[in-house]
């Protein structure tokens, strides 16, 4: 293999190169939620500037830092075999599978289990309430053995070493069941309107979740 010179022009442009590419991983920006005193609604990666320009009564709220882009390898795994795993608190084996997937730079998804609602559930999905339990694509593994995992992982294609940029970072956990807010009650109709007929509207009941459903939606 024949390697070739690189001409002066592009040497002198190695060391920006190296330095915008460095600054597009350090600089992960925040996501500032705006809302005007009109109750207006915008999003901008920067705060407004303080002072006379700044109506009275804006509100603004961070969202946290925007992730650094994946590499394209582990992009395309995370796609086809995305990862949840299902944890509670004072879990030790838990722990023990979010060291794994964090010492190997997995991305994943963590559903918290916490209610009776979430075991429920989990009961469901699983057939049974042990935790930790994990998806990894359309695979189910019940439990932690860093064996099992490890091998489930490299059949995925995970790398071994962490890839993930600078400053990454998994979503904070969620849970499994979001507890919905209660609605609010209609407004009476006027007595002109008000017929003997009228019925309260019926609330749909929540459907069962399949047991047989993969919350990743793909196969192998």
């Amino acid at each position: 293999m024949i390697t070739l010179p690189l001409p002066r022009p592009c040497l002198r442009m190695l060391p920006l190169t190296v330095l915008l590419v460095t600054l597009s991983f350090a600089h992960a920006q925040s996501v500032y939620r705006i809302v005007g005193p009109d109750g207006k609604v915008t999003f901008s990666d920067r705060p407004p500037a303080a002072g006379k320009d700044t109506p009275a009564g804006t509100k603004v709220t961070s969202g946290g830092t925007t992730n650094p882009a994946l590499p394209y390898e582990l992009k395309l795994t995370v796609a086809k075999f995305p990862i949840t795993l299902y944890t509670s608190t004072n879990c030790n084996p838990c722990a023990n599978a979010k060291a794994l997937l964090n010492q190997r730079g997995v991305p994943y998804t963590e559903k918290s289990i916490a209610t009776n609602e979430d075991l429920a559930a989990l009961q469901k999905l699983s057939g049974d309430t042990q935790l930790p339990f994990g998806t990894i694509g359309s695979q189910q593994i019940k439990g932690f053995s860093s064996l099992d995992w490890a091998q489930y992982l490299d059949a995925a294609g995970y790398p071994t070493r962490s890839q993930l940029p600078q400053g990454y970072r998994n979503p904070e956990p969620s849970p499994l069941i979001a507890m919905a807010k209660p609605a609010a009650p209609a407004a009476s109709a006027p007595e002109a309107i008000r017929t003997p007929t009228s019925r309260a509207p019926v609330t749909p009941r929540p459907q069962a979740i399949d047991p047989k459903s993969n919350p990743a939606g793909i196969r192998f």
